[in-house]
């Protein structure tokens, strides 16, 4: 059976057809292995996948693979002993960070060999997030690249109450990979772009201007960085080193095969992720570490969108999925009246109020409803419930859970508020879904300054370079 490639990315993809009762499936015609011109097409990603014929597996080791591809320079920094000594001392550490990067570490090995650039750069994500697609730092970023808010927005990662785009392990891996190839063509260097990375083009363009001035060299170790950024290189340069040989440093790597991981199905009909796990035969917890960017309980299709399975699962998915006569979908949205008990409402839907917010991205402080459309079970699972795509403008799940309630006192205006915590009223309407008016005893959400839009104006430029916060710097 081909598969399908993605041309931008590349990602695999099963090339056969179902028509399910439930929901309409990806559908393209089987190619013979002597057919030449592929079939293309364009998924709601912007993803054009790529029909090929199925070559012969290759079942060596992906680390191998890696190996042979390393180009960057060595770096003559005392900081790689230091966290090549760091790194060997947690065996365990390792072994749960090559678990995590057995699911992408193919793809995104494919995707960096595809542009043409070092092999190291696959292994970036281990100094990001250790491969963890869930990780979230202070300075708001996300996913296995660590993407803050407004750079994941520059390269089209999509962010709302549903999805984050951060957290796609495709989305986020080109956005990366573009922004690398951005800064390698403005830098000229890999280690001044993956500084660049780290703390924003603008620092590091303004330590070269720096050092110029004083007659300098502007190579990344003669430069004058934040304590992080001058560590990260040498990190980066310290996992190459343990990668090419493990055993001198008293590590052992899981070996991690030099085949795909994954492939995508795409259906337009709504579904539980819970749902979609089960018609695959995978665990939550393996769906949702493929799947990390759709951070509700429900996953709200878009036309065809794509959903990542372990390959050797396509099949079976298809399958249980034709075969299904179960309701695919457990959860509705309901309107809460203004100022509603949490503690109240849970129980008419058979959840704790601790489950409640979590599912809705609710401060674990807020007790009551601003008027927000909730997300809670279908009472009804035999009703044929199409989910309407509310909150769409609100920020994900864990900015959200970082927000300040405020409830409302007599006296007090929508601007009076908005002025007490030195936000725009614009942005207080916004994140209280699109409210009007305010009464007494309503709660108000305010996020912190921090996830203000304007904290990454350029006028915040210096601070954050300082800190060593990743931005994509406006010069």
């Amino acid at each position: 059976m081909p598969l399908i490639r993605l041309v931008l990315p590349l990602l695999f993809f099963l090339s056969c057809c179902v028509q399910a009762q439930a929901g309409e499936l990806l559908a393209m015609s089987t190619l013979t292995t002597d057919t030449i011109v592929p079939t293309t097409l364009t998924s709601a990603r912007n993803i054009t996948l790529e029909l090929i014929p199925e070559a012969a597996p290759d079942s060596s080791d992906l680390w191998t693979r890696i190996r042979a591809g390393y180009a960057m320079p060595e770096l003559n920094s005392p900081l790689i002993a230091h966290h090549e000594q760091w790194y060997g001392n947690r065996q365990e550490y390792m072994t749960r960070m090559t678990e995590r990067a057995r699911r992408y570490l193919h793809y995104i090995t494919e995707e960096v060999e595809r542009r043409g650039m070092p092999t190291e750069i696959a292994l970036l994500p281990m100094i990001e997030s250790a491969f963890n697609p869930g990780a979230y730092s202070n300075s708001s970023a996300s996913g296995i690249w660590q993407f803050i808010p407004s750079t994941g927005r520059h390269f089209g990662l999509q962010q709302n109450w549903w999805y984050d785009g951060r957290r796609d392990v495709v989305s986020a891996t080109n956005g990366a990979l573009d922004y690398l190839q951005k800064l390698h063509n403005q830098f000229g260097d890999w280690s001044l772009a993956l500084a660049a990375y780290n703390c924003g083009e603008g620092a590091i363009d303004r330590a070269q201007k720096r050092n110029r001035s004083k007659g300098l060299s502007t190579d990344y170790l003669s430069l004058k960085l934040p304590d992080e950024t001058r560590n990260y290189v040498p990190k980066l340069m310290a996992i190459k080193n343990i990668v090419a040989h493990p055993e001198v440093y008293g590590l052992t790597l899981q070996p991690i095969s030099n085949q795909p991981y994954f492939a995508a199905v795409s259906t337009e009909k709504q579904m539980d992720v819970k749902m979609f796990a089960q018609l695959a035969d995978i665990s939550e917890e393996e769906f949702v570490a493929l799947n990390p960017a759709h951070t509700r309980p429900v996953i709200l299709q878009d036309h065809n969108d794509l959903i990542l399975l372990p390959i050797d699962k396509v099949d079976t998915f298809l399958t249980n999925l034709e075969r299904n006569d179960k309701p695919l979908l457990s959860w509705q949205s309901y309107q809460p009246k203004m100022g509603e008990r949490f503690d109240q409402l849970a129980p008419r839907f058979g959840m704790t109020v601790a489950k409640l917010k979590s599912v809705n991205g609710l401060s674990p402080r807020s007790d009551r409803s601003s008027g927000q459309t909730l997300l809670v079970p279908l009472q009804d699972a035999g009703t044929d419930n199409e989910l309407e795509a509310f909150n769409m403008h609100l920020l994900p799940t864990a900015e959200s859970q970082r927000a300040i309630q405020h409830t409302v006192r007599k006296g007090e205006t929508l601007a009076s508020v908005a002025r007490r915590y030195h936000v725009k009223p614009t942005s207080l309407r916004e994140w209280n879904g699109n409210l009007k008016n305010i009464k007494v005893g309503q709660t108000l959400t305010i996020l912190p300054a921090k996830h203000h839009a304007h904290h990454y104006a350029k006028s915040h430029a210096k601070r954050y370079a300082k800190h060593g916060v990743k931005r994509l710097a406006r010069n």
